[in-house]
């Protein structure tokens, strides 16, 4: 998908670093003062934000809204705050830690339902392109598509992965019982923090 140009995906990935950093430092946090710097940006898709520290790439922070309930501006920065301060896994991010972390926007496209036997959901599954999400009775879980590409994770592996990432066994995907969806992102990250925004290509990676 091609949802933004190089600018327009500069300016969501600043964005988002502004939150945060509002976030950490101010008291009284607003996140309409930087909804207001992104005008304009009234499309709704799913976004996810990710925080990795600088240069490892360790990963420290990642959190989303795969449906797009809102409108851009406002979920980036959304994303932005609850990837730094709420995911579960970490402790929230220090001011002084920000300093040494580079800032991922992912756009998501709509989710596309995939069905059929095992082989045919293989083959409507390529690594590069796709993410996935997996349902299944009160479990929900998502993998980007940047994740199987950065882990060489074929196909199989990353059907399986999302079920564990679901909290469910592997092959789960396999049940028909089991809702699977395949989506694909546009990816923005910094190149060093507080640096240059690149477009990923997950293809060339």
């Amino acid at each position: 998908m091609k949802a933004y140009s190089l600018e327009e995906g500069s300016r969501l990935v600043k964005a988002a670093r502004h939150a945060i950093e509002l976030y950490i430092t101010t008291k009284e946090f607003r996140g309409e003062a930087i909804e207001r710097t992104l005008d304009g940006f009234t499309q709704k898709h799913g976004i996810f934000v990710t925080i990795y520290h600088y240069p490892t790439r360790t990963l420290r922070g990642c959190i989303g809204f795969p449906d797009g309930a809102g409108e851009m501006r406002k979920l980036v920065v959304e994303a932005a705050v609850a990837a730094a301060a709420e995911d579960p896994r970490f402790v929230p991010v220090s001011h002084l830690e920000f300093e040494h972390t580079v800032l991922e926007v992912s756009v998501l496209s709509r989710l596309e339902k995939i069905e059929g036997n095992t082989e045919q959901i293989k083959k409507q599954v390529r690594i590069g392109r796709d993410g996935l999400v997996i349902e299944y009775g009160y479990h929900k879980g998502l993998l980007l598509p940047i994740v199987p590409v950065e882990e060489r994770w074929s196909v199989p592996r990353f059907l399986d992965e999302v079920c564990i990432k679901a909290g469910l066994p592997e092959h789960t995907w396999a049940h028909g019982s089991a809702s699977l969806y395949r989506f694909s992102s546009q990816v923005f990250r910094e190149k060093e923090p507080r640096g240059d925004v690149e477009e990923v290509n997950l293809e060339e990676l």
